[in-house]
This record gives structure tokens, sequence and C-alpha cells, in this order.
């Protein structure tokens, strides 16, 4: 039986964190709360949840801090909302691992429509309570298979796990295997939302993905960088 998507949301200021709580479990999500770094941080030790809601601004150990270590053991996806919505600050949030930026104030709906997004690309489901139903393509390329409809990369019998910005790279890149995309692409198609960050967030992301590639024992050079313009899969 499918289980309910788990949602840690982490804000010092009370009336976010009850706002944004209450109107996510309304939406059927089980969703805990966080008020600082340090006990976010504490909670993803001890529990499993399914995504994080993260402000930048926290008492004692920041937003991005707290994404940098979870980052390092996790590829737990994170959302960070935030104040801060300076194109700087974007492109640090996406360098040091997050999959979406929100900027406050911000709309409930649209805050939802992002979780269910992110959710549904990590094979959660795009509804709390419910295994996603979509039909995905399957990709096979140097030896490395890519499932979307169960989220699973797959290398001579060994999965590789990718964060869901990583997996939407990567299918991309599969999915047009010998052609060469730009950044712009890249970014467009991978991130799905029209945000304003520079290209080299880009090129942070290939570079993790290439690091998982390599340490399933994947050329990383699969994946090459076309000087001056993006990058192409080959195999």
């Amino acid at each position: 039986m499918p289980t309910t998507s788990r949602l840690l949301v982490v804000d010092d200021e009370d009336a976010i964190l009850e706002f944004v709580s209450y109107n996510l479990r309304k939406e059927g999500y089980d969703v805990v709360t966080a008020r600082d770094g340090d006990s976010a941080l504490a909670l993803a030790d001890a529990s499993h949840f399914d995504l994080v809601i993260l402000d930048i601004m926290l008492p004692g150990t920041d937003g991005f801090e707290v994404c940098r270590r979870l980052r390092a053991k996790s590829d737990l996806p994170v959302l960070f909302l935030s104040a801060r919505d300076t194109e700087l600050d974007k492109v640090v949030g996406f360098e040091l691992g997050g999959d979406d930026y929100l900027a406050k104030p911000f709309g409930i709906r649209e805050l939802q429509a992002r979780v269910k997004a992110l959710l549904r690309r990590s094979a959660i489901g795009s509804k709390p309570g419910t295994a996603t139903g979509a039909q995905g393509e399957r990709f096979e390329a140097a030896g490395i298979s890519l499932d979307e409809s169960s989220h699973e990369v797959v290398h001579e019998g060994t999965s590789i796990d990718l964060t869901p910005r990583e997996f939407e790279l990567l299918a991309c890149l599969m999915r047009h295997r010998g052609k060469v995309l730009s950044r712009d692409q890249l970014l467009r198609q991978a991130w799905g939302w029209e945000i304003v960050v520079e290209t080299k967030t880009v090129d942070t992301h290939i570079k993790r993905l290439r690091d998982k590639l390599a340490a399933a024992d994947v050329d990383p050079d699969v994946v090459e960088t076309v000087r001056g313009y993006g990058y192409r899969l080959n195999g």
C-alpha cells in the first residue's frame, strides 16, 4: 500500500511554518517542522523524509550549510524557500545541490505545484498517498539504462542514485543522445521552471552527475563537454 509523502519544513518564522505546514497537510502530506538548521539536520538523520523545504536565514547553521550537509550524504530533494531572492542566492543554492528555489513572498498554489513536481521527479508520486502513474520512456546508452517511469538508472545491474535534477539532466541527454544541447536548453528542460539563474549552475550539476557515473564504473566522459556550447551524451 503506498505511503504518504513525508516533508520536512524548516523556517524560523512561526507564521511561515504554520501557513506552509497547514496547507501542505490539507493536501495530504505528513509534515514535520523545524525552526533552526541544527534541529533540521538532527531530524533528517533520525528519520526518513521525501523532501525538505528549507529557508536560508536560520539561527545557527544556515540553510545553505544545511543543504550542503544533506547533499554530502543524501539525494533528498531540497526546495529553498527564502526571502533572499537575488540571482547570486539562487546560483549558490543550486550549486550546493538544491533542486528548486522559491522566493518569499510566494503563492501557496505555486509552492504546492513545485512540491508535487519534485516528488514526481524523485518517483514519490505526483499526489500524496498515490504512486506515480506516469508512463515514461526507457533509454539505453553507454551501458546505462534509464527508466523514466520507475525513476531508475542502472549500469551493469548496479543502481545509480541520482537527485531529481541529476536524473532530469541525464534523461534529457539520453533522450537526445549524440546531439549537442546548450546549457540554456538543459536548464529549461531539467529545471522545468522559468527561473533566472546563471547557466554555470548546469555545469555544477553535470560535474556531480559525472562523479556518480564514475563511482558506478561508467566513463564520466560519456557526458562530453562541447566547449563554448554545452554537452552531449555519447555511447
